[in-house]
């Protein structure tokens, strides 16, 4: 019997920009990235996507408040995809848009099970450079060495601090460093904690509880706050570990997580005054990983602060928050009070380029909860819809930085209105920004005007800036002489006041928004006086639109036929024509990534078997 020897396998790769850490904000950053001309990976340490809005933690993305403030861009692209797939609200399938939106992006690799466990940085403390980061691949047992020209750490946990050299801040400051009213007087490291999330589901017949051993075991003079039963809400305040560290202390804190979610469905059952209303309810599912809120947060070229949230105004906004200071008890489950005070904040407020960019490593972007933010600030912008935001912007500014091949700072100081600009154009809302109209359309003879105001949704409740019409009923656009028309560009109406969740609840339906067009024809004019249907959707189900290269017109008209909800009214918030949209690298669904597999597979490999005659199979060498 002979002997065989292993080593882990190596691999060497070199990209634009690498992106470490696929929640939300890595997702849109990696994608944002790679739409926009780099060659762009993104590095995850889980099998799935998106971190505490994934199937093991369960959260909902929350964001700004506002019936007006919906966070738009590639998370609303995602979470309309989610609604037209996944009607049942399932996170398998949840898990599987997000892995799609990844997948079917040009220019963009997925390490999946690829914890960074390293990084190479040269340079002075104050002037460093991140040249390459290691990583172990758990399935495939390889070691990656991954160079790139920009990286975007958007794990949560900051990781890429670990050996850079990257300046980065944790704990609570004192209120007087930044003048602060809400920060306790002395600093300290205590953070906001970890929660474990559970689901339950209404079975219509009556389902017993027997607790685990092991299980919290609690009494009705334990739950002075928040309890409401089967008729609460998502279990978030189920919290632990902010007077720990939540890295170093993390698999303490989820085993006590376990010990008391246990016990706290026990409570529900067993033992609440209310248990009768909760005979049918079963528990659905459980957490097996605990989402976290605060650790690390990087020193950026600005530090976000209480005062910024609340009167702010930047030069360099390319995002924007709107949640509360939501300011979490460090003790959490063991604290008797309320576990969180919700400070005012106004929504929206704008968030700054350069508290996205590090201050002392050069190439180092980041976005999520790691960004450049007091304790205070931070517990308003590391909400999940904020944080999408924040990646896609930082992903555009990594490959606008390839573009010109500068470093990010530069881009803050001297390409911000053309990332302001594309940031727009791509359906973010930019508080106080309106979006430039092109020329062509400001040439046209348009009969809805209100389509080029440069304001993409409702500003207020009673806004009219949106043009209403009956199915069928055209928009037109006209010119004096031929045209060559580069493409269209419109902003549907998804109901912005629909936050799009997944559910925490059982059973569940989700649907796509009734207001939704679905679906639309665009005509054009030739010059001959008769109208040719140059673009055709019937089975539109998304918010921004855009259509390339609609040839040489003297016209152009949009027809829209229906809506999701088959209203007798069709809504839209832009239409503009242009003499070229933006470059961006979109998905081909048209073949599927399976067949795409199936066509590198050399024909030789799918020869049937030979038979030697002795009953074992030998497979036909190449």
């Amino acid at each position: 019997m002979s002997h065989r020897t292993a080593t882990a396998h190596r691999d060497q790769h070199r990209y634009d920009v690498c992106v470490v850490g696929g929640g939300m904000s890595g997702v849109c950053a990696a994608i944002a990235a790679a739409r926009n001309g780099a060659r762009t990976c993104l590095v995850q340490d889980r099998a799935v996507l998106g971190g505490n809005a994934s199937s093991e933690i369960r959260m909902w993305i929350c964001g700004a408040h506002g019936a007006n403030t919906k966070e738009t861009g590639i998370l609303e692209e995602i979470q309309l995809a989610n609604l037209a797939r996944n009607p049942a609200g399932n996170f398998a399938v949840w898990d599987a848009v997000l892995h799609d939106a990844i997948a079917t992006q040009p220019n963009l690799d997925l390490f999946l099970n690829c914890s960074c466990t390293g990084t190479e940085a040269d340079g002075p403390d104050d002037a460093r450079v991140l040249g390459a980061i290691t990583c172990w691949q758990l399935t495939t047992q390889t070691w990656h060495r991954i160079e790139a020209t920009t990286f975007i750490d958007c794990s949560g946990d900051g990781v890429l601090a670990l050996d850079s050299g990257a300046w980065f801040m944790q704990g609570r400051e004192a209120m007087d460093a930044y003048d602060e009213d809400i920060q306790p007087s002395q600093a300290d490291n205590r953070t906001m904690g970890n929660s474990i999330l559970l689901q339950i589901e209404d079975t219509g017949k009556k389902v017993s509880f027997t607790p685990a051993p092991g299980s919290y075991r609690f009494s009705k003079d334990d739950f002075p706050f928040r309890l409401r039963g089967v008729k609460g809400n998502n279990f978030w305040w189920v919290e632990l570990g902010g007077l720990n560290d939540t890295i170093l202390d993390a698999e303490r804190i989820r085993g006590d997580l376990h010990a008391v979610i246990w016990g706290v469905w026990d409570y529900i059952k067993n033992v609440a005054e209310e248990k009768d209303e909760a005979a049918t309810w079963d528990l659905h599912w459980i957490g097996a990983l605990p989402g976290k809120r605060e650790n690390r947060r990087f020193v950026g070229h600005h530090v976000l602060n209480q005062n910024d949230v609340r009167t702010g105004s930047f030069n360099d906004v390319i995002a924007y928050g709107g949640w509360s200071m939501d300011d979490h008890h460090p003790a959490g489950m063991m604290y008797p009070g309320k576990p969180t005070v919700f400070h005012s904040a106004p929504s929206p407020y704008g968030i700054p380029l350069r508290s996205l960019i590090s201050r002392n490593v050069r190439n180092l972007l980041f976005a999520g909860r790691n960004i450049s933010a007091t304790h205070a600030a931070l517990s308003s912008t590391r909400v999940m819809a904020t944080c999408a935001l924040l990646g896609q912007a930082a992903g555009s500014a990594a490959a606008l930085a390839t573009r010109h091949r500068c470093l990010p700072a530069a881009i803050a100081s001297e390409h911000i209105a053309e990332l302001q600009q594309a940031l727009l154009h791509d359906d973010v809302w930019l508080p106080g920004r309106q979006r430039p109209i092109n020329p062509l359309s400001q040439s046209a003879t348009c009969d809805a005007p209100v389509l080029l105001s440069g304001n993409d949704r409702p500003l207020s409740d009673d806004d009219q800036q949106q043009w209403r019409g009956s199915p069928g009923e055209a928009i037109s656009f006209s010119w004096s002489s031929p045209q060559q028309v580069g493409g269209l560009r419109m902003v549907c109406d998804s109901n912005l006041k629909d936050l799009k969740r997944m559910p925490c609840q059982y059973p569940a339906q989700l649907k796509l928004p009734d207001e939704l067009l679905r679906s639309f024809r665009v005509e054009v004019d030739r010059g001959d006086g008769t109208w040719h249907t140059a673009h055709r959707c019937d089975n539109n189900i998304q918010r921004f639109i855009s259509i390339p290269d609609l040839g040489e017109a003297t016209g152009l008209r949009i027809v829209p036929e229906s809506t999701w909800g088959q209203n007798d009214s069709i809504a839209l918030y832009a239409a503009e024509a242009v003499h070229q949209l933006p470059e961006r690298s979109l998905p081909d669904l048209s073949r599927p990534l399976w067949a795409n597999r199936c066509a590198q597979v050399a024909p030789s490999d799918l020869a049937p078997p030979e038979n030697t005659g002795n009953g074992r199979n030998v497979v036909a060498s190449a």
